[in-house]
């Protein structure tokens, strides 16, 4: 429902006189300003990307389910939330830095980002992303007191990746290398930990899992890469989009969008039982992404393979967790 907003309250914006309109002006200012401040900010955890961080715990618990290890439910509640609170700090913090580091230029073709729109200032940007990685250390604590300190060990470097994707004098969004970290982090670690918090310990069925699901996430990541060559080599990134040229950088892609089908029979003869081959439903999309990628010019074509992409990888995760309860 629209609010009854006149002319006076949008032209008043930023005028240092509001406090002086009449109530019922200052009442929809306030509620207009509070939902706008909101959609920003949830604009600026991206929630979209959000299933990256979801789907490796979800796959974790199905493996434990799998593998006939008992399922911790709190840690894993625990490793949910402490997962999608790490991306979230992630963001925020790259959605600040990069509009200090003029990398969020007007020649941006990929989605808003509302530290360089002027949606949300920098500095409170960054105390959110702070909030956020914080939040995640004292959930840190939790999981590390069940799991040990290979949790602990995972909780900080997940952390210390996340503030330095874009910080620091060497950001890892600058090398060639943030694919590499995403698959690290996104699926090795995110499975292989929430399995070792039921387990305390680690099997190949984790590993290869948290391979699959990784690399699919590097795939997301390499799209971005991708279509945002031109304005990134334009701040002195080196992305191994740019390193390695478009015809390259497609071959990459296809690589990381089909090698979880073909890594399925290693995983099925890891796990006793199951519909391991489920997520071959979903091949053809894959195929169908690859050929895509290599024949869309650069540009905002790729925000479209950016969202087909996160779809792919939540619709392997969800038929592979119901392959492995089966």
């Amino acid at each position: 429902m629209d609010l009854p907003v006149d002319r006076r309250v949008i032209e008043g914006w930023s005028s240092t006189s509001r406090i002086d309109w009449p109530g019922r002006e200052r009442e929809a200012f306030a509620t207009l300003h509070l939902r706008n401040s909101l959609v920003s900010w949830i604009v600026a955890a991206r929630p979209r990307t959000l299933a990256l961080s979801i789907t490796p715990v979800c796959v974790g618990t199905a493996i434990t389910y799998a593998t006939a290890a008992p399922i911790r439910w709190p840690a894993v509640l625990g490793a949910l939330l402490g997962s999608v609170l790490v991306q979230i700090g992630t963001n925020l913090h790259n959605d600040a830095a990069d509009s200090e580091k003029g990398g969020d230029g007007p020649d941006r073709v990929g989605p808003m980002r509302v530290t360089s729109s002027g949606l949300l200032p920098i500095a409170a940007v960054k105390r959110g992303a702070a909030l956020a990685f914080a939040a995640t250390a004292l959930i840190g604590v939790y999981l590390a007191a069940v799991g040990g300190w290979p949790i602990l060990l995972l909780g900080l470097a997940s952390i210390g990746a996340g503030w330095a994707y874009t910080g620091g004098p060497r950001p890892i969004a600058y090398t060639p290398f943030s694919e590499l970290v995403v698959v690290a982090f996104f699926g090795l670690g995110a499975v292989g930990g929430t399995y070792w918090l039921s387990a305390a310990t680690l099997r190949a069925a984790a590993v290869e899992a948290g391979l699959m699901l990784g690399v699919l996430a590097g795939a997301v990541l390499l799209v971005n890469n991708h279509r945002d060559a031109a304005e990134d080599l334009r701040v002195g990134r080196r992305t191994l989009a740019i390193l390695a040229g478009p015809h390259w950088t497609a071959a990459i892609y296809a690589t990381l969008v089909l090698s979880p089908f073909a890594l399925l029979p290693l995983l099925a003869s890891a796990v006793a039982h199951g519909a391991i081959s489920l997520p071959l439903l979903v091949s053809p999309l894959a195929l169908a992404l690859a050929r895509d990628f290599a024949n869309e010019p650069r540009g905002r074509g790729f925000n479209l393979i950016l969202v087909r992409t996160v779809q792919l990888q939540v619709l392997f995760s969800a038929l592979l967790c119901v392959g492995l309860i089966v």
